[in-house]
């Protein structure tokens, strides 16, 4: 639905979507399980490690992977899953699977602030008493959340309309405004326990895992390396089939796509990684991912300033010139969400050509 409310975005399969393999995220099987990613279970990827998929409530993801990790003191969840009823039962059912409950959970590290990560987490955190990791980076967004939620701010209805005018996208503003407020329940933004703060090492058991700081989807984004084990939680930073939504958070920061591109070159750097991606299949290599996603947003940026030989135009109207989704669709056969999101993750390309002088 165009109005957000107070919840987020969570990952926009926009742009012409870059795949590993001529197999679309709606048909790819996950190595661990033979079957396809979603499918239900605590699938293991590793020693100790197991991949959960919980559902989500949209069209656009079928579900987010919650990783959990077995220690001799009980477990550590990457990321928790959206809030809501049946994901709740289903990580209770497939933690009992592999004989753990919610009581063994000590801590949860969370990729980002996005509701699909973070409020199953915040929820059982201080229900359980577990601890929940956040970055810091994430701050502004969770203390506009909670005044939002204390009616402390104007942006109770919609925080995403001033970004969408400042991309030139006023009459989609004007539409997404239409919505009825969508108000979460105040538990989903409780804060963390703990601020993760710069590339730090987090000790989980036997293992030290690398929390890098990866901003761009958003400011505050994670990714935590097992580099013994050669893995990476990739969070929304690396996916396998679909790439993260770009430009589309607040409060919004000068130049995502830059920190976007910057925090994949960083995570290019780490020695070559199987990918724990928080939507798609597990992946196997880091560096080939990140070589792709690197060539297509250049790709992207080559294509938006094609648009501009003309004149100046906003990231709306350069929208108009670029296809859109794994289908290469017209900016005009998108739905009105889709139209928003194309419109200020367009604006991201246009600014990162802003500060690269070109």
């Amino acid at each position: 639905k165009p109005t957000l409310g107070l919840g987020f975005p969570e990952v926009a399969p926009l742009g012409p979507v870059v795949t590993t393999s001529s197999t679309p995220a709606a048909h790819a099987v996950s190595p661990d399980s033979g079957e396809h990613w979603s499918a239900e279970g605590a699938w293991q990827v590793a020693e100790g490690i197991h991949r959960i998929p919980l559902p989500l409530p949209m069209d656009g993801l079928r579900a987010v992977n919650v990783y959990a990790i077995e220690t001799d003191d009980g477990l550590t969840l990457i990321d928790g899953g959206w809030s809501i009823q049946v994901a709740r039962d289903l990580l209770e059912r497939c933690l009992r699977d592999i004989g753990y409950g919610f009581g063994d959970i000590r801590r949860f590290l969370v990729t980002h602030i996005h509701r699909d990560h973070y409020t199953l987490a915040t929820v059982l955190g201080h229900e359980y008493d577990a601890e929940v990791a956040l970055g810091l980076g994430e701050k502004p967004g969770l203390d506009l959340l909670n005044d939002a939620l204390r009616g402390q701010t104007e942006l109770v209805g919609n925080p995403f309309l001033d970004v969408l005018r400042t991309a030139g996208a006023h009459e989609v503003a004007e539409a997404w405004a239409a919505g009825a407020p969508d108000l979460p329940d105040p538990a989903w933004w409780q804060y963390p326990h703990t601020w993760l703060t710069g590339d730090q090492q987090v000790e989980v058991g036997a293992r030290t895992l690398d929390a890098v700081h990866t901003p761009g989807h958003t400011p505050g984004h994670f990714v935590f390396a097992d580099q013994a084990a050669g893995l990476l939680f990739a969070g929304d930073h690396v996916l396998p089939t679909i790439t993260p939504s770009i430009g589309f958070t607040v409060p919004p920061v000068p130049d995502p796509l830059g920190d976007f591109m910057a925090s994949l070159t960083k995570v290019r750097s780490l020695p070559d990684l199987q990918v724990l991606p928080a939507h798609g299949p597990v992946a196997p290599s880091t560096h080939a991912r990140v070589d792709e996603l690197i060539a297509h947003h250049e790709e992207r940026l080559q294509q938006s300033l094609a648009a501009l030989a003309a004149g100046p135009l906003t990231g709306h109207a350069v929208a108009h010139h670029l296809p859109w989704t794994r289908h290469e669709k017209a900016y005009d056969e998108l739905d009105l969400f889709a139209q928003g999101m194309a419109s200020m993750e367009t604006k991201a390309h246009l600014d990162l050509l802003v500060a690269q002088g070109r």
